[in-house]
């Protein structure tokens, strides 16, 4: 099973980032707009751990210590400001970052960090930066770094309450991928109001 945990998002969430999207399409013009692949709303999840391919035992073991409650509030997300990785040269991605809740996101993906290597499952190397993928491009220059970021409105996008992180099945097909919820961890009282982010 090729596995990930992340967190999901709403509808609304999914509605308003298809607006943006939308918009930044307009923004970018034919030429640009034709070397980005966007990537579907209703493919993005705030990714926290890629695990790869794993083994049907190890899978059921991964589900175990991910539906166990995850320590820590309730909180929300707002998603504004614009990125590309690279953070140098000419880009590959176009993401969507956090403008609230940050420390919060941080916190809960170490944990789920944590409970997979305890398993011997490997956390990816590089720094964790939480972000949703917009587009990717096919062909880029260095100039589209500069358009990009100049396309950033500074305003808020979406926002999102956080009850709980899904340990996901990806299936990858030449259709598109499809996914599937394993599991969830719930975090702290979900009876309780979710707390507002600064």
């Amino acid at each position: 099973m090729r596995l990930f945990i992340a967190i999901e998002l709403d509808d609304d969430a999914r509605g308003a980032i298809a607006g943006e999207q939308k918009r930044l399409k307009a923004e970018f013009g034919d030429g640009a707009g034709s070397a980005l692949k966007w990537i579907r709303p209703e493919h993005m999840h705030l990714t926290l751990a890629f695990l790869g391919e794993l083994d049907d035992n190890r899978s059921h073991t991964v589900v175990e210590v991910i539906r166990q409650p995850i320590q820590g509030d309730r909180f929300s997300i707002v998603f504004g400001g614009l990125g590309v990785f690279p953070s140098g040269g000419a880009p590959r991605v176009l993401w969507l970052g956090l403008v609230s809740g940050v420390c919060e996101v941080g916190d809960v993906q170490r944990q789920v960090a944590e409970r997979v290597a305890r398993l011997g499952i490997a956390p990816e190397p590089r720094p964790f930066h939480p972000h949703l993928t917009l587009a990717r491009w096919r062909t880029s220059r260095q100039s589209d770094r500069r358009r990009a970021l100049a396309a950033d409105r500074g305003r808020d996008v979406a926002r999102i309450d956080v009850e709980a992180v899904a340990l996901i099945q990806s299936r990858l097909a030449s259709a598109g991928p499809t996914y599937t919820t394993l599991c969830e961890g719930r975090l702290g009282d979900s009876a309780a109001p979710p707390l507002q982010s600064d």
